[in-house]
């Protein structure tokens, strides 16, 4: 019976990238106890990587999640993420929200008026543009069919044309040793684009992603005026990124 539910957590994860020791238990239809020792046994065996909120198969990103794949992924703690991004944003600003669902909670939380935000994610687009309440600029160029996003060399050079009061940057991936990372080029160029900004930069990543890292370097973290992630973030990491001299650390 172990043995089996074991391969079906190891199936499953073969499938879908980062996923929740409750999903896991829903699927194997055994207890969030029962699952957790599996987990653990797992973990041990070097089998999976274990993260607050989380499990992967190991500690490298290799492809990058869809957006449906991620929007049910960690919501309670993207949407506080959110409300706290959005709270930085003030009456007048410009800003860049990068592709992700964790931006697009910063896009549903925002209370200032007379905003210009520029995107390459369509879903933020679309969204913003039905409230009706901002200047919303799409970056264009080809899209990204997991993501939907623009990519692609007019995406950046669209993103590289503007001086915005602030940016928001999603990830993937992040951990202290190897900054923020992509799974795929083309992202992981859209981000160093946003990262040449000359503006006040801000990460927002929920917990699950930290210790993570994928292929493609973006930028380190010593490289972000504020580190916006959630409360599930553990003692260790929390101790990692403290380190960091110029970079605020939020916990939402």
């Amino acid at each position: 019976m172990k043995d089996h539910r074991h391969k079906q957590i190891l199936d499953y994860l073969k499938l879908h990238n980062l996923v929740t020791a409750e999903e896991l238990a829903r699927i194997t239809g055994v207890s969030d106890a029962t699952i957790r020792r599996d987990l653990i046994t797992l973990d041990r065996d070097g089998l999976v990587y274990r993260v607050h909120g989380g499990v992967s198969l190991n500690r490298f990103v290799q492809q990058q999640p869809t957006t449906s794949q991620k929007s049910g992924q960690h919501h309670a703690e993207k949407s506080r993420i959110g409300m706290l991004a959005a709270s930085l944003v003030k009456k007048g600003n410009s800003l860049v929200l990068d592709a992700g669902t964790t931006t697009l909670e910063i896009a549903k939380n925002l209370q200032a008026d007379n905003l210009t935000v520029i995107t390459p994610d369509l879903h933020i687009g679309l969204f913003l543009t039905n409230m009706g309440r901002s200047n919303v600029i799409i970056t264009g160029g080809p899209t990204d069919n997991k993501s939907q996003s623009c990519i692609g060399q007019s995406c950046i050079q669209m993103l590289t044309s503007f001086c915005p009061h602030i940016v928001f940057m999603a990830c993937n991936s992040f951990c202290k040793d190897t900054g923020v990372t992509a799974p795929t080029y083309e992202k992981a160029q859209v981000k160093q684009a946003l990262a040449t900004l000359k503006t006040r930069l801000v990460l927002v990543a929920d917990s699950s992603k930290y210790g993570l890292s994928s292929l493609y370097k973006v930028c380190p973290l010593e490289l972000f005026d504020v580190i916006i992630s959630d409360k599930n973030l553990d003692e260790q990491a929390q101790a990692e990124l403290a380190t960091l001299e110029h970079t605020e650390i939020l916990l939402a």
